[in-house]
Order: structure tokens, then sequence, then C-alpha cells
């Protein structure tokens, strides 16, 4: 009986790729022991070539004809494509049901497209049922929307496989096809010492009003291109890649329009795997700052705030890329670490003169220094000394946490000449057999 599985080398764009395609057409893309070594050998031909895999699924799970052999198939796919990670780039496409274990195949992808008719679940509507008595359909259990928005499993979404096929070759442009490699400069007529004009003038007057950082990000990059990925999942963190002078980067970036550009677990956590990816593939990475702290909560605490927390200050501390931040507005207390902070790390730490670098704002401040003042004249009075004192950059670029306090139409050029000059940074990486990660 043929398999439902095939795998070939394939050009997307202009580049060479292995691509193993689902057949959903077939048994319902129902997984033998077979198709599970047709995986495998993809991976190991994408390994040893070093080319990029491309999994096209739609599969209803394991073939129940074939029992625990089609089980044993699937395991040997999914270390085989755990072999690839972090060497070359993992893209997967969801073109109708990836159940069980395909699902899970989803979660060890770099990104993933999904199309409008696809759905990915471990356990289904009827075991969901079964289990806790709720009635669910496929499309609320597990179709794009909840993907792009509650679990983050989607990259991006599109309307049909044509669709998904493009935006692959779309992420293609910025990435290698391997570590062994630099991600490929990319054509642009956009001059690199174009001002910036205008970018400050996005930001609101007042510290606690909120704007789309997406727009400024778009006037810093070259043609203003910004590939967005996971938008619709912690939308308080932005990850994006584009370019800067031709040079593909990865930006992360604080959402001030969604909760204020806080930091939640959610948030902790779509930053960490952005940062993990960009330096597994050499991307640099550019770090757009407006956070007041992270996100309080007794309910966020008890889910684990800590453990995720860290999980943003792991993948930062371990990133060997090249890394550069401007600091737009706020950055305050354990935020201020974590957003790629100097001592974590840093190379080029840029910062505008509207940025308040600090433990903590004005308000939270004198609530805790003079707490016993009572007179409402007086703690406004208080509240101005310390902004006007400690909540400045040139504190910060006093003590070395700032390499410079930058003109904000200025912001695109700086980019550039830092990534020029950190273009040829190398770290030395000790050999170990993993690092232990919080998760």
């Amino acid at each position: 009986m043929p398999g439902v599985a095939h795998a070939r080398r394939e050009t997307l764009g202009d580049r060479a790729v292995i691509l193993c395609e689902l057949d959903g057409s077939h048994r319902r893309g129902a997984l033998g022991s077979a198709d599970g070594e047709t995986i495998e050998v993809a991976a190991r031909m994408a390994l040893d070539q070093r080319l990029p895999l491309v999994l096209v699924v739609a599969s209803s799970g394991a073939d129940v004809h074939e029992g625990v052999a089609a089980l044993a198939g699937w395991g040997r796919a999914a270390r085989a494509v755990v072999a690839c990670s972090g060497i070359v780039p993992l893209l997967f496409v969801v073109t109708g049901p990836a159940v069980s274990g395909p699902a899970l195949l989803l979660g060890l992808a770099d990104q993933v497209v999904m199309t409008s008719e696809a759905y990915a679940f471990v356990s289904g509507p009827r075991m969901v049922r079964e289990f806790t008595g709720v009635p669910i359909t496929v499309d609320a259990l597990g179709g794009p929307g909840t993907h792009a928005r509650s679990s983050g499993v989607a990259s991006l979404v599109v309307p049909d496989r044509a669709a998904a096929i493009n935006a692959i070759e779309e992420l293609l442009w910025y990435l290698p096809s391997s570590t062994d490699e630099l991600p490929p400069l990319l054509p642009t007529g956009d001059p690199t010492d174009r001002p910036a004009a205008g970018v400050a003038a996005l930001i609101p007057a007042s510290p606690t009003g909120s704007y789309d950082v997406r727009e400024l990000a778009r006037a810093l990059l070259d043609d203003g291109e910004l590939l967005e990925l996971r938008a619709g999942w912690a939308a308080n963190l932005v990850t994006a890649l584009g370019s800067i002078g031709g040079r593909p980067v990865g930006i992360v970036a604080n959402q001030p329009s969604m909760i204020a550009g806080t930091l939640d677990i959610l948030a902790s956590q779509k930053g960490a795997r952005f940062v993990a990816f960009c330096d597994a593939f050499n991307l640099p990475i550019v770090t757009l700052v407006d956070t007041p702290g992270f996100y309080p909560g007794k309910d966020l605490e008890w889910r684990g705030m800590i453990r995720k927390g860290a999980q943003l200050a792991f993948a930062y501390a371990r990133a060997t890329v090249p890394r550069v931040s401007v600091t737009l507005r706020k950055s305050y207390g354990g935020a201020y670490i974590v957003m790629d902070s100097k001592r974590m790390g840093n190379d080029i730490a840029l910062a505008w003169p509207s940025a308040q670098i600090a433990v903590m704002g004005a308000r939270g401040a004198v609530e805790i220094l003079h707490r016993r003042e009572t007179d409402p004249q007086r703690r406004a009075e208080l509240e101005a000394d310390y902004e006007a004192r400690l909540l400045n950059p040139y504190v910060a670029a006093e003590r070395g946490f700032i390499d410079a306090v930058i003109d904000p139409a200025h912001t695109r050029r700086e980019l550039a000449a830092a990534l020029e000059l950190l273009a040829s940074k190398r770290e030395r990486i000790v050999s170990r057999a993993h690092d232990n990660g919080p998760l």
C-alpha cells in the first residue's frame, strides 16, 4: 500500500529546500511506519545537505491498522526533526488536519504557516467532550484562529496552500540555509542614512500614552517592510523580520498599545523563542524597548511568572549574534534587565532623549521613598524632582549602561552603523551537551 508521505529536493523561489508532504487526500493522511521513515529520511537529507526542511502536513494521525508500528515510525520522525533543530530552518505548513502525533510535530518547528482550512490538536472534540463534558467544534478547538491567538502555534495564517508556500518563500528571504551560513543580503534602494523623520512624533507626550510600535519599526527598516510573526499571540510583544542596509534582522519590540507594553508569561515565552530562533540562524537582533515592567498579578505569579520570565533573560544571555537595543521611552526594573540590557551581553545600547531608565517610575519611587508624605502638592514636587534627576538616559550613559543617546531621526543610520560594526562579531562557544534553561 503506498504511503502518504513524499519527500524530494525542491526549489522555492530561488532557494533549495527539502520538501516533505503528507498527502491528506490519501487515507486522510494516516501515517504508517513507512511514512515515519520517509519523514526521517527527509530530515536527514536536510541535515546532511544543510538545507531548510519544509514539511507540509495534512494528516489524521497514526494509522490505526498498523498500531504501535505506526507510533514507532512517528518517534523516528520526531527524533530526526529534533536533530535538525537549530542547524537548518524547520518551516512547517498545515493545509488540513494535524491530529495527535502530527500536531506535536508542529511544536518542534521554527515557524508554522496554517491555511484557513487547517486545524490541529492532540486530542479532538470527541475526547474533550468525553473527558470534560464540554462540547466544542473542530475550529474552536484547533482552527487557525485559535492557534494564531491563543496557543501561539501559528506564526502566519494564510488563505490556501499556494499562499502558504509564498509565505515560506518570504521567510526564506531572511534566513540562511543553515546555521553554517550568514543570512543572504537583500537588495534595497533605501539608503541607510535616510532620516527616520517623524519617528519621535509617534510617541505621545504623555508617559502613559499608547502607540503602535510597528509603525516605528517600519520607519527604521528597509523600504518599510516588516514581516511580523505570531502577531495575534502575546500581542504586547512584537516579533518580526526585516532588514536594515540589506542585512536581515530580527526585531523584538514592546507594544505599548497592548497592556502598556508590559511583559507577562506569554510575551516572555514568545520573545525567548524568537531570540533563540534568531541566534540559531545568525540573525542580528534589534530590540526596541518601551515597557514599564512585568505585569503584576497573583494569577501570573502562581502560573510561573518567575520561570517563564526567566526564559526571556536566558535566551538573550546565551545569544551570540550581534545585538543592538534602542530604549525609546520606559525601561524599568526587571523588564529593563531582560530586554537585552547592557550587562546581559548586549553589544550596543542606544537610547532616545525621551528614555526613562530606572528601577521604577517616579510615582512608585515616591510612594516607597516618601511614603509618610501625605501632602499631594509635596508629593507632586518629589515626583517631578525624581523624574528630572533620575528618569533620563544620561545617568545610565554616565555609568556605561547606555553607549549613546541619539537623535530619534538618526536611529536608522545608527542602527545600520552598529550592524556594520558588528558584522564580524564572533563568540567562542563553550562545548557542552546542552544548557538547562527554564521551561
